[in-house]
């Protein structure tokens, strides 16, 4: 099975491992700040956002899709990270970012991660594919020079990144 097949190839548990990822997230770094930021999730995600993270005493959000994909998977296993965004939802602004998470489900963990703004990445991918989507594709080890390599993150490092692009917000006001 190609990477193609195999990412298109969704188990029936691929929603609920989903949600138990952006779940990990949202807690993570609400636990991680120690409760400086707080997360709100959608109840229907049917305009591309999963969760809202805003700081404490702050009134600037940041709305954040989220794309995670599992350690199991056989590409995430190679350190490559695949995933598409539908170019039917996506609307590029300036509080979207969209966050691909590598998920580590033996130990419940972040491995790796890109917090990409949604005008950043509009930019960088141009055109959607085909099949009206637009293709992350990057790599997971340390020190590769992808394109996407200024936006890779580990675990330790996405609270706080999420706290700089919330100061961002906040000063663009």
């Amino acid at each position: 099975m190609s990477d193609d097949e195999e990412y298109l190839a969704k188990s029936p548990a691929a929603g609920r491992m989903g949600k138990a990822a952006e779940h990990l997230v949202a807690a993570s770094c609400v636990l991680a700040t120690r409760g400086e930021l707080n997360v709100s999730t959608s109840l229907v995600d049917d305009e591309g956002v999963d969760l809202v993270f805003h700081r404490r005493g702050s009134s600037a959000t940041l709305a954040v899709q989220v794309k995670a994909r599992m350690s199991t998977a056989s590409v995430v296993r190679r350190q490559q990270y695949l995933a598409n965004v539908r170019s039917q939802g996506f609307r590029p602004r300036a509080g979207l970012d969209l966050l691909f998470v590598a998920v580590d489900v033996d130990r419940a963990a972040i491995m790796t991660a890109w917090l990409v703004p949604s005008p950043v990445f509009a930019e960088m991918v141009k055109k959607p594919n085909g099949k009206g989507q637009y293709r992350f594709s990057a790599s997971m080890k340390e020190g590769s020079g992808d394109r996407w390599a200024p936006y890779r993150l580990t675990a330790a490092e996405l609270s706080r990144r999420i706290l700089a692009r919330l100061g961002e917000l906040e000063e663009a006001g």
